[in-house]
């Protein structure tokens, strides 16, 4: 095993467990506060206005951080039918040109334009919470640099035909 190979899996390792960790911990706080909004408002008569708000968020933050994770592990939703008709040679070039255009959106809208929409946004507070909404918005830029760096990595699977989470599974 190269230097190389053993640097990608152990970064896609870590930005598997990272992502999976903390989209299972937002879902697991979304639904929590979903409940919570519920059993106050039908059997205490008294809704928890900052539920509903909070949720959004949870919300917004779990679609990109499990939008990372789908990318690291690769289980995105793909057309796969012209792509696995292709001898191995012409699926090596399609597949790395696919990463590559992912790579340069994840790159330019999500991370560069993700990054200024949250700082045009960090003097905007929330309606009910106060929040800066620039704080609500940081998850993308987040989420495009382990898309981005996650695209790196495939590439080179890509190109060299070593799939690093699989192969550790029929280990």
């Amino acid at each position: 095993m190269t230097t190389t190979h053993r640097y990608f899996l152990a970064t896609k390792k870590a930005l598997a467990a990272i992502t999976g960790w903390l989209t299972a911990l937002l879902l697991i706080i979304m639904t929590a506060l979903v409940i919570y909004q519920v059993f106050t408002r039908y059997v205490l008569n008294s809704p928890a206005d900052f539920t509903e708000e909070l949720s959004r968020y949870m919300l917004i933050w779990t679609g990109f951080i499990g939008g990372a994770y789908a990318f690291v592990t690769r289980q995105h939703i793909a057309l796969l039918l012209f792509r696995n008709n292709l001898p191995f040679e012409k699926k090596r070039y399609v597949m790395v040109f696919t990463d590559l255009i992912v790579f340069a959106f994840a790159l330019l809208v999500i991370v560069i334009g993700g990054t200024q929409l949250a700082i045009s946004a960090a003097g905007d507070p929330s309606a009910l919470l106060g929040i800066p909404r620039g704080l609500v918005y940081a998850v993308a830029p987040i989420a495009g640099v382990f898309i981005a760096i996650t695209q790196i990595i495939n590439m080179w699977e890509s190109w060299t035909g070593n799939v690093l989470l699989e192969e550790e599974e029929d280990d």
